[in-house]
């Protein structure tokens, strides 16, 4: 018993926080097979909590027990017939994360946040409305990851797999305007959790240096770009930062992530009633998918309070797919889960509801905050 105190003061934070390849600095005086049997716990198979990592001694795991993860759960939620979980994540400086799992037949697909709020102000999304916080450290991210696919796998859906098969940058945040801890979290699900590049999706509303940089990498992940406008004058009053990467400029920096990695872009859609849904918007809409060879994702847009805009009507959808499609561009109406505990898209951070959690790890030291990568 006397042990644990001292095994304690060897873990003042996370062990998502360090490179998992610098875990042998958490364990001084342990032999080298530790850390290795450490990095496999965090990323090859999470666990919720430190007492299941069974091949490791008493002495570590109790050091771990309330520094595993680099946040606290403030409320777990379901929806969807529990097909549909949010976790609202709490790091120690306050800062919130919200993350979101999404489970079909055959794939479940997490949607997790790269930024504690978002700096981009569009005017239809309820994380733009609430504002910036700070960014997200890489750990941080994967902790995401590994949260969600610890979860599952103690707690699985009714149908569907028993891990998270997808991930979707397309939580709170701009990833692009955080591409320091997004490159350094890509490298770690790819490299370290072994997870496929194509499984992955980082979305952005056009930080075009981003995707260039991003075209450069070694990882062919999947590029999703969010529109919501087809021409300059539209796109600035929905999207303000298309006034500094206009929209000639996103699709040149897309057409350059598609050369260099051959993955098929998806352009992202939001459609609001009167603003976007016209014929005209789904010509020119047309036009540019045909040219970067692109899919088109079209969702509905889901209310949020500090917003004017509303939902096309069912109408105006059918009318602008069918456009679309009369010029040949592909489309998905996707489908929209969580609508009813705020995790559908556009609406992460709408207001914090009652909710059922599960027990709480307790949260390690303060992080960095991070710094924009331009």
């Amino acid at each position: 018993m006397s042990q644990a105190p001292a095994a304690a003061a060897r873990f003042t934070e996370s062990p998502y926080r360090p490179d998992p390849d610098d875990l042998a600095t958490l364990l001084p005086g342990e032999p080298p097979f530790r850390s290795r049997q450490l990095r496999d716990w965090l990323y090859r198979t999470p666990v919720l909590t430190a007492e299941a990592m069974t091949n490791l001694p008493l002495r570590v795991r109790a050091g771990l027990a309330d520094r595993l993860w680099p946040f606290s759960v403030d409320i777990t939620q379901s929806a969807d017939g529990s097909t549909t979980r949010k976790w609202l994540f709490r790091a120690t400086d306050g800062a919130s994360i919200e993350t979101v799992l999404m489970s079909y037949p055959h794939r479940a697909t997490l949607c997790l946040s790269s930024q504690a709020g978002c700096a981009m102000g569009c005017t239809f999304c309820a994380t733009g409305q609430f504002g910036f916080e700070r960014h997200l450290d890489a750990g941080e991210i994967v902790a995401q990851l590994a949260y969600a696919d610890a979860h599952v796998r103690a707690h699985p859906f009714p149908t569907g797999p028993a891990r998270v098969t997808n991930v979707v940058f397309m939580g709170m945040g701009e990833p692009l305007a955080n591409y320091r801890h997004l490159r350094e979290a890509l490298r770690r699900m790819i490299e370290t959790m072994g997870r496929s590049a194509r499984s992955i999706t980082v979305s952005t509303v056009g930080v075009t240096p981003g995707i260039l940089r991003l075209a450069e990498e070694p990882w062919a992940v999947n590029l999703a770009v969010s529109l919501h406008a087809a021409d300059d004058a539209l796109r600035s009053r929905l999207v303000p930062l298309n006034d500094r990467y206009p929209l000639a400029d996103v699709i040149a920096a897309a057409r350059t992530f598609f050369a260099a990695k051959g993955r098929r872009i998806s352009i992202e859609w939001t459609l609001i009633d009167g603003v976007n849904d016209t014929p005209d918007q789904a010509i020119k809409l047309a036009d540019i998918a045909r040219d970067l060879r692109a899919h088109v994702n079209v969702i509905n847009l889901n209310p949020t309070p500090l917003s004017v805009h509303r939902p096309s009507t069912d109408t105006a959808v059918d009318t602008f797919v069918a456009t679309l499609q009369e010029r040949g561009a592909n489309v998905t109406v996707r489908d929209t889960r969580g609508q009813e505990i705020d995790a559908a898209c556009g609406q992460l951070r709408l207001r914090a509801a009652e909710g059922t959690t599960l027990p709480d790890p307790a949260p390690p030291a303060t992080p960095d905050s991070g710094e924009e990568a331009r």
